[in-house]
C-alpha cells in the first residue's frame, strides 16, 4: 500500500473537482491519500472525502482583474506569485521530512514537486493562449513551461490527445520535447457523475467567476431570463447570498448549492447556460449535454479561446457577455450538436491508473 499526496490549486474549484475521480481511483486500489490544499479547494475535498487526512497548504494570490486588464495585472503580480511558489516548495520539503509519501500529485501548483519523491503535474494548459498584442509573452512562456515541466516525472493532461477530439485545442498541445515526453493524455476527468433522472428542467444557468464579472452576468441574466419559454433555475454562485431560493415566475434563483445538488440539476437540465471554464466544459462532456450556451468571463483569455474554439468546431455556440441577447442566443445554441462521443471519466481513470499511476505505486 502506497501513500499519495494530492495538492490542487485553489483558483476556483475546478482543480479540486477534477482530482476527485483520481483520488477515488487511488482509494479503490487500496492506497492512502492525504489532501494538501487551502480555501474552497480544501473544503470541497474534505466534504467529498471526510475520512481522509488533510493539510492546510496555502498557495498563491488570485490575479483576477475586473475585466480586460487581466494580463497586465497578472504580470504585475508575478513577483508575489514567484515568492509564493518558492514558499510552497519549501513547505513541501518540510512536509516530506515529517511523513513518507510514495508519490506527489500537483494539480497546477508550480512549487509542489520534489527530487526525493516522484512528482506528477496535472494541467490542461501545456501552452498558453494570449491576445495578439501579447504574443511576445506567449513565446516567452514556452521556455518557462519547459523549465516547469522538467521538475516533474510525468504530466497528466485531462484531455484527449491533440487532434479532432481535443477539448482544449492548442492549450493542451505540447510545444517542447520535454512536454511531449512527459505528457499522458488521460481524457476527461470530472467529479460530476451521470445520474438516471428525467430531464424536467428547461434551463440551468450557472453564474460564476470573479467579481465584478459574476455580478454583471447575474444582472444580465435576471433582467432577461423571462424572455425564455419554459422554467429554469439560476445558480448565482454567491455563497454569501440569501440561503432561501427566490421565485421569479417560472424561474427560481438560488444563491449557492452544494456540489451534489449542482450535479443533480445539471443532469436534469435540457439546456445549460454557463461560463466556458475548462472544468465546466468537462462536466458537459461527462454528462453528454448537447445544448449549452457558453459565455466567457471577459478578460480571461483561456475561456475566450475555448469559446471561440468550440464555436469553430461546431460543438457549442458562444457569445460575449457584452453582446448577449439571451433569447436569440439560446435559440441558436440549441441548433449545435454538443461534443462527439467521448470516453468518460470512469474508463479514463482506469486507464490512467493501469498505464501511469500503477508504475509508481505497485
Amino acid at each position: 500500500m502506497a501513500h499519495v499526496l494530492v495538492s490542487p490549486l485553489n483558483w476556483g474549484l475546478g482543480h479540486a473537482t477534477r482530482d476527485i475521480p483520481v483520488i477515488r481511483t487511488l482509494l479503490d486500489h487500496g492506497h492512502e491519500v492525504t489532501i494538501a490544499a487551502c480555501g474552497n479547494a480544501l473544503a470541497v475535498l474534505r466534504q467529498e472525502f471526510p475520512g481522509l487526512p488533510s493539510i492546510e497548504y496555502p498557495d498563491y494570490p488570485i490575479p483576477f482583474s475586473s475585466g480586460r486588464l487581466f494580463i497586465p495585472r497578472f504580470c504585475a503580480g508575478l513577483p508575489s506569485i514567484f515568492a509564493a511558489v518558492s514558499r510552497e516548495h519549501a513547505t513541501l520539503e518540510s512536509i516530506l521530512t515529517k511523513e513518507h509519501y510514495d508519490l506527489v500529485i500537483s494539480d497546477n501548483r508550480l512549487g509542489v514537486f520534489s527530487s526525493k519523491v516522484p512528482s506528477i503535474f496535472v494541467t490542461h494548459q501545456l501552452h498558453y493562449h494570449l491576445p495578439l498584442l501579447y504574443w511576445p509573452a506567449e513565446l516567452l512562456a514556452i521556455p518557462a513551461n519547459m523549465f516547469l515541466h522538467e521538475q516533474y516525472a510525468r504530466i497528466i493532461v485531462p484531455d484527449n490527445p491533440p487532434g479532432p477530439l481535443s477539448l482544449a485545442g492548442k492549450l493542451s498541445r505540447p510545444q517542447t520535447d520535454v512536454a511531449r515526453d512527459r505528457a499522458f493524455f488521460s481524457g476527461i476527468l470530472s467529479g460530476t457523475r451521470q445520474m438516471a433522472c428525467t430531464q424536467d428542467l428547461d434551463y440551468l444557468v450557472i453564474i460564476s467567476g470573479p467579481e465584478p464579472q459574476r455580478t454583471i452576468l447575474e444582472r444580465i441574466i435576471l433582467a432577461h431570463m423571462g424572455e425564455l419559454e419554459g422554467h429554469g433555475i439560476v445558480l448565482l454562485g454567491n455563497p454569501q447570498g440569501k440561503p432561501v431560493p427566490v421565485r421569479h415566475g417560472n424561474w427560481t434563483c438560488i444563491s449557492y448549492v452544494p456540489t451534489s445538488v449542482k450535479t443533480e440539476l445539471m443532469n436534469r437540465a435540457k439546456c445549460v447556460i454557463c461560463r466556458s471554464g475548462y472544468t465546466t466544459l468537462m462536466e458537459l462532456a461527462e454528462l453528454g449535454k448537447t445544448q449549452a450556451l457558453l459565455i466567457p468571463t471577459p478578460g480571461q483569455t483561456e475561456q475566450e479561446y475555448l469559446s471561440w474554439y468550440y464555436r469553430e468546431k461546431g460543438w457549442f455556440y458562444s457569445e460575449d457577455q457584452e453582446h448577449l441577447d439571451l433569447a436569440e442566443d439560446v435559440a441558436v445554441a440549441k441548433k449545435f450538436p454538443g461534443f462527439p462521443a467521448l470516453p468518460k471519466t470512469r474508463e479514463n481513470t482506469k486507464r490512467l491508473y493501469a498505464e501511469l499511476l500503477a508504475g509508481y505505486l505497485e
